[in-house]
């Protein structure tokens, strides 16, 4: 009895599992239709989109926005986002504070470095250009840590931060920050090979059907092979 009951609920599980594969599917789907559908909207005016007394939540609202912003880059307030790939290798964001003409600041994603780049104690090689340029780029939202991860330290002027939290980031500036951030896709005047771009959203559908179907399948194999198991045990046993 004790089998019987052990493989139903490894049954149960299997079809639990391939049901919420389905699930984080149709949650992609849905992701990417919005990025599709957001991408579609003009260019627009950073600052027409988001203001300073905005909440953080106005991110989730209008991210993969494309929008166009005017200003100057503050090199001295710009800091580095760990653990960040490229094609393997390990490196960092660079998250550069752009003051507008209107004397708000939004952050920009100016793209990837690598470790080494980052050790460089004169880092010219992605330093920001100096006077005004005109960004484009997809407004992203703020990030903060979840489940068991650690937020940044609260106090002092953080050089290194885990991911782009923007509320940790405007405690350290002079001036107003946007509570967006803007993942650069081009740049004028154009900046050089460093920082790289970071890649657009990925609009692919991973493979959850593919796991989704292979939970489904084992779940069948079970059901059906273990009747047959027993019953040819049963069988043998039988005089």
């Amino acid at each position: 009895m004790l089998l019987h009951v052990t493989v139903l609920l490894a049954v149960a599980a299997m079809v639990t599992a391939g049901f919420w594969q389905l699930h984080r599917l149709s949650e992609r789907k849905d992701r990417n239709s919005l990025i599709t559908d957001r991408g579609e909207l003009p260019v627009a005016e950073v600052q027409n989109l988001v203001g300073i007394h905005d909440s953080y939540e106005v991110g989730q609202e209008i991210e993969f926005r494309t929008v166009r912003a005017l200003g100057v880059y503050q090199p001295a307030d710009q800091v580095l986002i760990r653990n960040r790939t490229y094609q393997g290798s390990a490196g960092y964001w660079v998250l550069t504070p752009l003051q507008l003409d209107t004397g708000a600041t939004v952050a920009v994603n100016r793209g990837w470095i690598s470790r080494g780049a980052a050790l460089d104690p004169s880092p010219a090689a992605f330093a920001p250009i100096p006077g005004p340029v005109e960004v484009i780029g997809l407004l992203r939202a703020t990030v903060t840590a979840v489940g068991l991860q650690q937020d940044d330290p609260p106090q002092g002027v953080l050089t290194e931060m885990a991911r782009p939290d923007l509320a940790r980031l405007a405690r350290q500036l002079d001036t107003d920050l946007l509570p967006v951030y803007v993942q650069l896709q081009s740049q004028n005047p154009p900046t050089g090979e460093l920082p790289v771009p970071a890649p657009a959203p990925d609009l692919g559908e991973g493979s959850h059907l593919a796991y989704a179907v292979q939970w489904f399948v084992f779940a069948a194999i079970t059901s059906v092979g273990y009747p047959l198991m027993m019953r040819r045990s049963f069988s043998l046993v039988t005089p």
